[in-house]
């Protein structure tokens, strides 16, 4: 009896050893989450010496192994298996180094500080774990990089003795790249170059690399807008496969297959496309039907009978996810064999479409519509200010069917807008280039009535493939779909927008979101001929929502549709693309193949949209740097478009090209930026500075390189 008391005594101690060595083993993991450890390194940092304890920690790290806080990452190795909440989503860096995980969803942005980024570079799709839930903000973690798209880089050579560095243009990569003195491929200190990353170990700081090619053959021109692409993680070339098999498809229409479509090459049918245009994607055709009704066609590009899902073009368009249209260039989406010749419905050549026909009156009542696969023969070729000479009153061919479409397109559009669509019209700045690639010239597109004709015969058959796939049908299951949604304005936005307004004495009704449509559309119209006109438009667009593709239909605020999709563009979109794949199946009643991957083709199109909105905003800054770049000393009237802390941004009202004043530069006072009241303010005189105030200006410098045009008060 005298022998078990001990024993119990030293059971408890050894259990209460144990536990002990179980909470403090578990701590070190989760404060080394990165760390891949065996029993000697635990016992190590945990200062365990004896024998007996050290055996203990073997079995402990079995245990926890078991129970999966644990996993295994090679012999007798372990790693924290972090089960914390981890989110997906796309990595933006900001030039301190530090920077935000966007996941898409509202208030979901989670902000990575600089130590916390590991080997992530921006661009990157990544796993990132939640360290931080503030009140103002989610911090996290980067867990791992899910993809990385971007390999390429362009910048300067940095060499050393024995290996060199390149140092990119973009300062938000936020990684220099080490490149052995092997994989110089010829660059020498100081080239622009073009580097791939070919390995970065796990315990190097910088990623390895070679140089692709050196920049100093090209045009300066062609540099940065290389530069511009690859920043974004765009192609700028095709790969072999993609090329061969695209050479391979013919521009003769199979006989067999022309049998099998609806045949349109007998019926009125023309293109209304820009001056420079070469893939046309879609045509009209208007007949007069003997019951007094019109038949309106509208053909689309019929680019999924020559692109089969998983073939090298399809996946080059998926990775693509649309045509990118900068300033001096464009970067298709496909080959230009099949983007300009096959696919594009040039005139007096067979084309093969995919067509959204409408039995219409005058008054764009619709009592039919048909969907499916045609041919169709393009008559004629309008541009834009062709069509629109017509419409103005000037003489023409196929007048009288311009005109009645031109009709019928001006009641669609106000019957939109007396549903709550709201009226933004946007105006374009167009450079004109001339044979050596310099900007001559600057115009501003305004969309004309020519340009709502195309637009609303577009948003039509977009809305009615929508509603056709979309809209529920009794006793069948939803079909999984591509649809182009814009949220409901989010209300916070609405009323930092209307804080804004009131610097111009203006105000919105924004109690609900259709009185905030109203409202604008009001605003708008009231203000369309005075100088803060362009800059209120601008704000406005900035206060909504970002249209995106989505499998989950949440409607069209911006358009008023409660169905909606992408059927009209798909030499340029691989969304279209899609959507005629799907409508397909459905008028085939086949079964639906993109169940299980559409939502990620959703996010990946959405996602390579935004890069291809960027690459063409940097372009046209470039192009408006290079535009002005003799005429420093120049005088030019100009509109405040923004302030800041570090001065005022001035849009000179000839060419359209936007600069800035420095704070500093600022002459006759020492002025500061207000951020409550958004406005600069003279802190002797008072004078101030607010959006839309009319100012003159001159170009004092000027910086391609950093796309900056640095301006002059002229007093």
């Amino acid at each position: 009896m005298g022998r078990k008391r001990p024993i119990k005594t030293k059971f408890k101690q050894d259990k209460k050893l144990k536990t002990g060595l179980f909470h403090i083993t578990r701590k070190l993991f989760q404060n080394h989450p990165d760390a891949s450890l065996n029993y000697k390194q635990v016992c190590e940092l945990l200062n365990i010496r004896d024998g007996e304890t050290r055996k203990l920690v073997v079995g402990i790290l079995s245990e926890l192994a078991k129970e999966g806080f644990l996993h295994q990452t090679g012999y007798a190795t372990y790693q924290y298996k972090n089960e914390v909440e981890s989110i997906v989503g796309d990595l933006e860096l900001t030039q301190r180094g530090s920077g935000f995980v966007i996941t898409g969803k509202k208030d979901q942005d989670i902000f990575i500080p600089p130590h916390m980024i590991g080997q992530a570079i921006h661009g990157d799709t990544v796993r990132v774990a939640i360290t931080k839930r503030g009140t103002s903000r989610i911090e996290g973690r980067i867990l791992e990089v899910v993809s990385r798209e971007r390999t390429q880089f362009v910048g300067v050579i940095q060499m050393h003795d024995k290996y060199a560095f390149l140092l990119p243009d973009n300062s938000r990569t936020g990684v220099q790249i080490y490149i052995p003195k092997e994989k110089l491929n010829g660059a020498k200190h100081a080239d622009r170059a073009l580097v791939k990353i070919t390995v970065w170990p796990k315990s190097a700081e910088h990623p390895f690399g070679e140089v692709v090619q050196t920049l100093g053959g090209n045009s300066l021109h062609d540099n940065e807008m290389i530069s511009i692409l690859v920043s974004q993680g765009i192609p700028i070339q095709f790969e072999a496969d993609v090329m061969t098999e695209a050479e391979q498809v013919s521009i003769e229409l199979d006989p067999e297959e022309v049998a099998k479509r609806r045949d349109f090459r007998d019926i009125l049918t023309f293109t209304i496309d820009p001056l420079d245009a070469k893939d046309f994607d879609d045509a009209l055709s208007i007949q007069h039907l003997e019951n007094g009704h019109l038949e309106v066609g509208v053909h689309i590009a019929d680019v999924s009978h020559y692109v089969r899902p998983n073939s090298a073009m399809d996946k080059e368009a998926l990775k693509r996810g649309n045509s990118v249209y900068l300033v001096d260039r464009v970067i298709p989406m496909l080959p230009e064999q099949l983007s300009n010749m096959v696919c594009s419905l040039r005139p007096h050549e067979d084309k093969f479409t995919f067509s959204a026909v409408f039995e219409i009156d005058e008054t764009g009542k619709i009592y039919k519509e048909w969907f499916g696969k045609t041919v169709i023969h393009s008559d004629h070729r309008f541009t834009y200010e062709e069509a629109q000479e017509i419409i103005e009153g000037a003489d023409g061919p196929h007048r009288n069917e311009v005109l009645l479409l031109d009709k019928i397109a001006k009641i669609y559009r106000k019957e939109r807008f007396k549903k709550g669509a709201l009226m933004i019209n946007s105006e374009e700045q167009r450079f004109q280039i001339d044979e050596k690639g310099e900007p001559v010239g600057v115009t501003i597109k305004i969309s004309k009535d020519a340009h709502q004709l195309i637009e609303e015969f577009m948003l039509l058959a977009n809305k009615r493939v929508a509603c056709y796939v979309g809209e529920p049908k009794k006793g069948k299951d939803p079909v999984p779909f591509v649809y182009r949604v814009h949220d409901k304005p989010d209300p916070e936005k609405i009323s930092l927008f209307n804080v804004f307004l009131d610097k111009f004495g203006y105000s919105l009704e924004f109690t609900h979101p259709e009185k905030i449509a109203q409202s604008i559309n009001k605003l708008l119209s009231d203000i369309r001929l005075t100088n803060e006109h362009g800059i209120i438009q601008q704000m406005a667009i900035r206060s909504m929502a970002k249209a995106t593709y989505e499998t989950d239909n949440i409607g069209h605020y911006g358009l008023a549709f409660e169905y909606y999709t992408h059927f009209t563009s798909p030499i340029r979109r691989y969304a279209d693309l899609m959507v005629h794949r799907i409508l397909l199946e459905c008028l085939e009643g086949k079964p639906h193949v993109y169940n299980s991957t559409l939502d990620d083709v959703c996010k990946r199109i959405s996602r390579m949209e935004r890069k291809a909105v960027e690459a063409e905003r940097e372009s046209n800054k470039y192009f408006q740097v290079v535009y002005v770049h003799d005429k420093i000393g120049e005088e030019f009237d100009g509109i405040v478009s923004g302030v800041a802390e570090f001065g005022l941004f001035v849009k000179m009202t000839e060419n359209g090209c936007e600069g800035m004043v420095a704070m500093q530069a600022l002459p006759g006072d020492r002025f500061t930026f207000d951020a409550n009241k958004m406005v600069i303010v003279g802190q002797k005189t008072g004078k101030t500075f607010h959006f839309g105030d009319a100012v003159r200006v001159r170009i004092s410098e000027v910086s391609p390189r950093k796309r900056q045009i640095d301006l002059e008060l002229v007093v």
